[in-house]
């Protein structure tokens, strides 16, 4: 019995193995960079938090805009207005809006100590039902969906850091 576990474990890992997959670890930054400093076109910007939320999370350090100039291996972050689109996916037989495709779009300027400042972009998208006759709870929703939407973007931001301080790091 234990010889078919063995094989089975070793032909998976070998399956596995073979097609590129890899277990991800968490974002890791250049030893040189201790800390991360945000700042935001609007005063308390709910991604700035989330962003701010994110990195206590993944261990990294976040430090005031003001505290930037006295560190100096310090990456910043200044995130430009964020914007959410609607477009319209369904309505129903009586012409009110059934279904919306929400994007969050997400802009910010990253910049690493004595590099120059790399502009990014993306954005998050969701489906989102509408129904008039529940307009509490769905405006409720939305409110839920555009944190969960705030929460994503904070990850990919924090993940991206890490593709983008390898490219800073080997550029001339």
């Amino acid at each position: 019995m234990k010889k078919y576990v063995i094989a089975a474990v070793l032909s998976v890992s070998t399956l596995l193995s073979g097609c590129g997959f890899h277990l991800r670890s968490g974002p890791s930054l250049p030893d040189n960079i201790n800390t991360v400093a945000i700042d935001s076109a609007r005063a308390h910007a709910p991604l700035a938090r989330a962003l701010d939320k994110h990195l206590n999370v993944y261990g990294l350090n976040s430090v005031d805009k003001s505290a930037l100039s006295t560190t100096a291996n310090s990456i910043h972050i200044y995130l430009l207005p964020e914007q959410l689109e609607r477009q319209l996916l369904s309505v129903y037989p009586s012409g009110q809006v059934a279904e919306y495709e929400l994007i969050y779009i997400v802009r910010y300027r990253v910049q690493f100590p004595g590099k120059e400042a790399l502009m990014a972009q993306f954005e998050v998208v969701r489906d989102y039902q509408d129904d008039p006759d529940q307009v509490l709870a769905k405006s409720r929703e939305l409110e839920l969906m555009l944190d969960e939407m705030r929460d994503e973007a904070a990850d990919i931001i924090i993940r991206r850091l890490s593709s983008q301080a390898v490219a800073a790091v080997n550029a001339p």
